[in-house]
């Protein structure tokens, strides 16, 4: 069960011949076509079909079945004409000009979620590259791009790819994708690629009419599930995770929804699986692995036999939560289980990782969620204010700087950067960005009706209660319009506000590479709430060699708080003594050592 079938998915191009593969185990016969001359196949063991041919980079050819249907390499690394259309020979020889990088190490982490369709008016790799040199100036040290993966149409998230292997085309070629990592790294930065394992997306997967054994027979919410008790099917994504991080040289992956890469029907923990052979395959530079994991699991994140660990840290949604509740007063849909008490919840993410550690959880019929995660030290839980997820799936799109008064805002984005855990930023909050961002797609052959109301259902997952005429108010997700209004407008970036949101965060991002960066590298020990009055949080982290120590008021009016021991590094508002003004922080650090 365990073993891994080495493969070999795609087109592998060398001395002027190239051997495609497919697998179709019930197939009778497939011809292999090569700008528009048919070549027969072999069939190989284990439901595989071979055909070695003089072909070479840049040609274009996809697989035709019996019925006459023409389709494109299920492990395509490039596409010509998008999903449908045929695949391209790639030759992926490039001059990198930072070949010697080895990447950063996981707690020098501060993370830039971008979207390369709407991060630039252009939409393209080589317009976002020209962004690069900004966001490093201002302090970035990592960018993470949403799915790359090929999926249908010209516009979407990405979290419904098809082609794995493909950059989607309209974002521009395999090359102009290298360029912008191996530019990443001239400057310092890490590049991180978002990757959706736990299901295809629905629309255009022929993968699925010819090799339905692919899947298994429970579709996902979101698209078919992949049969990972089968070692074809993980083989596939094995060697898609070591194609983006070797041959891209990405220097790390997200895995979304990692709780679903399990196999109902065996149990066979596909996560496990892959991340060991990350580890084991690429041991010359760091190469930082992430989840998306509704479970609140802690095991990924410890160390394993031997010493290792599989995945440097997870995406803490029970602290976006439990802050966004304290800061809207939204406690609808997903937030229900954050109703109670958020404030007491906040700290407990901040202290100790998850909200949820075993804890009866109201939307799981009070039963126990999660595992304890107080030992844990806080870089393996990373924190944002928002996300794609959550400006992507609200009524009207709004980042959470838009619900908030600004000096709350500036109070929690100054809390988020200080703080232990890895912050992610959403791309624009550089700017103090007042861009929109809706969910968008360019699904054919969809109602339009149908995807508006399914919006409108995300809607109320993400925000909770939505007014009486909001099937009216939900933007079309195929509309072009749609992704247009969710495109940064660089103008801001230069507007007064622009510049003092850049420069303010770049000091903070200073401070943090001066003076949390050093204590993250030492032994943590753990982290401890501290009494103080209502509508306030003081909480410290005890390290080997310090200890850090957060004080806010959270209020608009006057707070006595808790008096800290350390030399204060950073303060944020008008502070005296222990009385600290409404909107108010401050971060000391004591040394032990």
């Amino acid at each position: 069960m365990n073993s891994l079938v080495k493969s070999n998915w795609g087109a592998c191009e060398g001395q002027g011949n190239t051997r495609f593969r497919i697998w179709a185990p019930d197939i009778e016969h497939i011809t292999l076509v090569v700008e528009g001359a048919d070549f027969p196949m072999s069939r190989a063991c284990n439901g595989w079909y071979e055909a070695t041919v003089g072909a070479g980079p840049g040609e274009r050819y996809c697989f035709r079945l019996p019925d006459g249907k023409a389709v494109p390499d299920p492990a395509s690394h490039q596409q010509d004409e998008g999903i449908s259309g045929c695949s391209i020979v790639v030759d992926h020889a490039f001059s990198w000009q930072n070949g010697n990088w080895i990447g950063r190490l996981w707690h020098e982490a501060i993370i830039y979620e971008l979207h390369v369709g709407t991060f630039t008016p252009e939409g393209t790799f080589s317009a976002a590259t020209e962004k690069l040199k900004g966001l490093a100036d201002t302090g970035i040290t990592a960018i993470e791009l949403m799915p790359l993966a090929t999926f249908e149409g010209n516009r979407g998230w990405g979290y419904d790819g098809v082609l794995q292997f493909a950059p989607h085309p309209v974002y521009g070629t395999p090359d102009e994708l290298k360029q912008l990592i191996d530019t990443a790294h001239g400057l310092g930065m890490m590049v991180f690629l978002d990757v959706v394992y736990n299901h295809f997306g629905p629309m255009s997967n022929a993968l699925s009419d010819y090799a339905p054994q692919f899947f298994t027979d429970n579709p996902s919410p979101w698209g078919p599930s992949p049969d990972f008790a089968n070692p074809i099917v993980r083989s596939y994504f094995v060697e898609n995770a070591l194609h983006w991080l070797e041959v891209y040289r990405f220097d790390g992956l997200r895995f979304d929804a990692a709780d679903r890469l399990v196999c109902p029907s065996s149990q066979f923990d596909f996560l496990t699986c892959l991340t060991r052979t990350i580890r084991k395959e690429i041991t010359d530079r760091h190469v930082h692995l992430m989840t998306e994991d509704a479970r609140n699991t802690v095991v990924p994140l410890e160390a394993q036999e031997g010493g290792s660990i599989l995945v440097d840290a997870e995406w803490n949604d029970d602290f976006h939560h439990a802050l966004h509740v304290l800061a809207t007063s939204e406690a609808g849909g997903l937030y229900a289980d954050f109703a109670e008490d958020p404030l007491e919840k906040l700290k407990k993410a901040l202290a100790s990782g998850f909200v949820y550690q075993g804890d009866p959880r109201p939307s799981d019929d009070m039963r126990g969620h999660g595992e304890p995660s107080q030992h844990l030290p806080p870089y393996r839980f990373i924190n944002f204010l928002h996300n794609h997820d959550q400006a992507g799936n609200r009524l009207h799109g709004e980042r959470l700087r838009a619900l908030i008064p600004s000096p709350l805002f500036n109070l929690l984005e100054t809390i988020l950067l200080l703080s232990p855990q890895i912050p992610l930023i959403f791309m624009g909050d550089d700017f103090a960005s007042t861009e929109t961002f809706f969910f968008f797609s360019d699904h054919r052959n969809v109602n339009r009706l149908e995807g508006i109301r399914g919006r409108l259902e995300q809607a109320k997952k993400f925000q909770g209660a939505v007014p009486p005429d909001s099937l009216k108010l939900v933007k079309d997700p195929n509309a072009a319009q749609t992704m247009h209004l969710s495109t940064l407008n660089w103008d801001e970036a230069d507007t007064d506000m622009g510049r003092r949101s850049i420069n303010r965060m770049s000091m903070l991002l200073s401070k943090r590479q001066r003076v949390i960066w050093p204590l993250l590298s030492s032994n943590f020990e753990k982290g401890e709430i501290v009494e103080c009055p209502a509508q306030s949080l003081a909480v410290n982290w005890l390290f080997s060699t310090g200890i850090l120590e957060l004080r806010a008021n959270l209020s608009g009016k006057k707070l006595d708080l808790p008096a800290a021991t350390g030399h204060v590094f950073h303060q944020h508002g008008t502070i005296s003594g222990i009385r600290f003004d409404g909107f108010s922080c401050q971060f000391s650090l004591r040394s032990t050592t």
